[in-house]
């Protein structure tokens, strides 16, 4: 017994000084890096020269939803490796849009100069190239360089006065038209022994196929091609336009693999003229009218953007508040995410201030828990009773990412955002199976009631539980489908007709009322202040993005992927050849559902290749 005891006091002994000498090294570590990221980034504000260029290069930018700050974990160490490093800046697209505009009538700005291959994601390239083509409209000329060309980069460049692409043929040629993925886990599942029991109202409502099927159901399909089809007429348009050709001749040279090389894009007027990078730099010299390249005075979009916020007056006291709304609504409190109870307080916030005038509910999500979404609606509602609410959507604003937002006073939406999917699924695993055969653990359920265990995960739902929760999610999917009704002022028989979980884009809904107008976040701002009245006034981004010290503390943090990597290290071995990481991906996201959940998602987060 003795030394039994000496055992466990040692341990916790040993613990306990384990976390104070962690707790201390992970302070210092961060103090460290703080006092780092100063020598590697610096703190000047970045100098405007007259007579500069506006470099925009997609490879070392990227337009995201908000302003971050640089990553400076990263820099430090790319510098402790002795490698050279410049970082990859993530600019807010409202903030994007508003540099460009100053930087139209800046006469220290020339032009604009783009290296787009590297760009992605379309609803934001679709704001982004709207705000260059207002640059381009002020009378100041915007000039492209490709070398690699892409869906998204061309899209991009075809804003651009003069295109020049590389004569080189290292470039591949990456301009070939959408395509989507659907992936199906049944049969790794199978393996595994988890059952996935999808109860679900719409038939569109695909978000759980992937658990169940093996291919795609013949609703998700047929919305699966008409949603890529949509977005890829959207980008071909402003393509197609500029070569001064039909979007169909366009489609037919992809489609015949008759963009071979760079002077196929020259034969078909897609471009202007084939360059080498080094005399693109010789016409860049002439426009600046400087001898050596080096001697180009040039100005980063990310740098502009940092003058260009420098200049806002903050004194305003009217403001236009903008809650952004990006990524998976979940429960909870949470920094990260749309989380119901921390979005549910910042509308709250936001009501109770007398100096907010009106507010735009920016959407960048494809929904997630149907709790959470009822509490930041509610929320919303609450907030619109007393000001204005206007809508904006970015990439994605569908399931519960159009649940909180289709009550607003007006929408506007990209074209080729996805949104709608007015449907609901819950998803109940049955692991028991997996339990034996994986971790060798059997497991007795005792239960009060006859059906105290159904969402024990441990056994399959019987015929009766399975029609309860039935009648949960058709209860759900009226309330969606009411609440759609009362703010688009539609018949709740036509939400249902347009609903069932279909998927629509921006240009689509708008035929079919889900929003009101094509436009962008500016165009929202502007909108919503012009509903309360206010002419002069400031915005204000709610939740604040991250700052340095908290992107460090959160990269110090355990991620998903160390877990799966643990998970797919310990029963890899018994995947039969099958891809050990991918299966075990695949089953940590299935266990992850240890309890039954209710869920107003989209099924799928598309991304621009």
């Amino acid at each position: 017994m003795k030394h039994f005891w000496k055992t466990v006091w040692a341990s916790t002994l040993g613990f306990i000084i384990g976390s104070i000498v962690l707790s201390f090294l992970s302070c210092f570590l961060v103090m460290m890096l703080l006092a780092g990221s100063a020598a590697v980034f610096g703190s000047s504000v970045p100098v405007l020269q007259s007579n500069s260029i506006l470099n925009i290069d997609m490879s070392k930018l990227i337009i995201a939803e908000q302003t971050l700050e640089e990553d400076a974990l990263t820099g430090l160490q790319m510098g402790a490796s002795g490698a050279s490093y410049e970082p990859v800046r993530t600019v807010g697209i409202l903030d994007a849009a508003r540099a460009l505009e100053a930087a139209s009538v800046d006469p220290n700005i020339k032009c604009a100069y783009i290296r787009p291959d590297a760009a992605s994601d379309v609803a934001h390239l679709e704001e982004f190239r709207a705000a260059l083509e207002k640059f381009r409209s002020g009378g100041k000329p915007v000039i492209a360089y490709m070398e690699s060309p892409t869906n998204g980069g061309f899209y991009l460049g075809s804003v651009a006065d003069r295109i020049y692409m590389s004569d080189s043929h290292g470039g591949m040629n990456m301009l070939v038209g959408l395509s989507g993925k659907l992936v199906f886990v049944k049969d790794l599942l199978d393996l595994l022994g988890i059952n996935m029991q999808l109860v679900r109202h719409g038939k569109y409502k695909s978000a759980g196929e992937m658990y169940i099927r093996n291919n795609p159901s013949k609703e998700n399909l047929e919305q699966n091609e008409v949603m890529v089809n949509s977005i890829w007429s959207e980008m071909v348009k402003p393509i197609a336009e500029r070569a001064d050709m039909t979007p169909e001749r366009f489609n037919s040279l992809l489609d015949k693999l008759a963009l071979t090389d760079a002077a196929a894009f020259l034969e078909y007027g897609l471009v202007d003229e084939l360059v080498s990078l080094g005399q693109m730099k010789e016409k860049l010299c002439a426009m600046a009218a400087v001898s050596d390249y080096d001697d180009i005075h040039s100005i980063s979009l990310a740098d502009y953007v940092t003058l260009n916020n420098l200049s806002v007056d903050y004194k305003i006291k009217d403001c236009v508040a903008i809650i952004y709304a990006d990524g998976e609504i979940i429960d909870g409190n949470a920094e990260e995410q749309v989380a119901g109870k921390t979005f549910a307080a910042i509308a709250d916030q936001l009501r109770k201030d007398d100096n907010v005038k009106a507010v735009v509910l920016r959407v960048n999500s494809p929904g997630g828990s149907v709790v959470a979404a009822t509490q930041i609606k509610e929320a919303i509602d609450a907030l619109r009773a007393e000001k204005p609410v206007v809508a904006s959507y970015g990439s994605y604003a569908a399931s519960g990412g159009y649940w909180i937002s289709a009550c607003s006073d007006y929408i506007f939406s990209d074209a080729t955002t996805l949104t709608g999917s007015i449907g609901v699924f819950g998803l109940i695993p049955e692991y028991g199976q997996a339990l034996k055969k994986w971790a060798r653990i059997n497991i007795t359920s005792v239960p009060s009631n006859a059906h105290s265990d159904m969402y024990s995960g441990l056994r399959p739902l019987s015929a009766s539980e399975l029609a309860y929760t039935q009648k949960d999610i058709e209860a759900i999917y009226t309330q969606f489908t009411s609440l759609v009704a009362e703010g688009r002022k539609m018949d709740v028989e036509k939400v249902d007709e347009l609903g069932q979980g279909r998927v629509w884009t921006g240009v689509d809904a708008l035929e079919r009322g889900l929003v009101d107008r094509i436009g962008t976040l500016q165009d929202a701002v502007e909108y919503a202040a012009s509903l309360s009245g206010t002419s002069i006034y400031r915005t204000e981004a709610f939740p604040k993005p991250l700052t340095t010290l908290e992107l460090l503390l959160s990269q110090l943090q355990p991620v998903e992927e160390d877990l799966v990597k643990t998970l797919a290290e310990g029963v890899g071995s018994h995947f039969y050849g099958k891809t050990a990481a991918g299966a075990a991906k695949a089953f940590f996201s299935a266990s992850k559902a240890g309890e039954p959940a209710v869920y107003a998602r989209m099924p799928y987060v598309v991304t621009l290749e």
